[in-house]
């Protein structure tokens, strides 16, 4: 059995609207997914524990039409599996009304995913719900603005903090500031990364019990968020587009 609105939650953190095509390897009753998105710009793997279902690895090639089937679902699920020779085929969903099938991919079909070498972080931010929020409010209230600049200033008691900057900063056009403090170390930093990829991944982890940004000048964004059965991390690269 599987929860619908757990599985959807998951699904939905590696998803983010575009990412169609991974595989999802279940060991031990854990489900680790590794992805990135289409044009690289994001990397990042879902951890979830507690997923009683057999060890396999399922290739799923359209996210969103099963993103689709599950939708017309309700409650716990019987979720079983289908095997030919020595590949899943089929996945099998079933509530009180509906009887599921969803068509397992060739995992040859599904591409490799990239690797990302941590460098020494020049910030670490805390999250909390709050600040999540908060992100994602500014994000919003700028609809259609793709540009975020992350840099780093000093407040009126002289403490460094980290400034998320929605909007262009060029000219006179709208722009909303969010700043938020941690461990920072390198004062030289003004990064531009793509807003509406960032808002995505906030908005799909609102649920965190706790988690952290990291920064590093060199133009690389770590996001990490961790709830009660789930531990999702995201690489960010800067914008390549931007003229900083």
């Amino acid at each position: 059995m599987v929860n619908k609105l757990v599985l959807q939650s998951v699904i939905n953190k590696y998803y983010l609207g575009e990412n169609e095509s991974v595989k999802w390897k279940i060991k031990d009753k854990t489900l680790t997914i590794d992805f990135m998105s289409v044009n690289k710009e994001v990397i990042g793997k879902i951890i979830h524990t507690n997923f009683d279902v057999e060890d396999s690895e399922l290739a799923i090639f359209d996210t969103k039409k099963l993103l689709n089937l599950l939708g017309i679902t309700q409650g716990d699920l019987m979720f079983s599996l289908e095997k030919g020779k020595n590949v899943y085929t089929k996945m099998h969903f079933a509530d009180n009304a509906f009887n599921l099938t969803y068509a397992l991919a060739d995992p040859l079909l599904i591409g490799k995913v990239g690797s990302v070498t941590e460098p020494e972080w020049d910030a670490v931010l805390p999250l909390e719900k709050e600040f999540v929020d908060n992100l994602v409010k500014a994000k919003n209230a700028l609809t259609g603005i793709g540009s975020m600049t992350l840099s780093i200033d000093v407040d009126m008691n002289g403490d460094d903090m980290c400034l998320f900057t929605f909007g262009d900063e060029q000219g006179h056009n709208n722009k909303i500031t969010y700043q938020m403090y941690g461990t920072i170390k390198q004062e030289k930093i003004e990064i531009p990364f793509n807003s509406d990829m960032f808002r995505n991944i906030l908005k799909e982890n609102k649920d965190l019990e706790n988690g952290n940004i990291y920064l590093s000048y060199q133009g690389l964004m770590k996001l990490e968020f961790n709830s009660e059965d789930t531990t999702c991390e995201y690489y960010m690269v800067r914008k390549e587009e931007s003229a900083f």
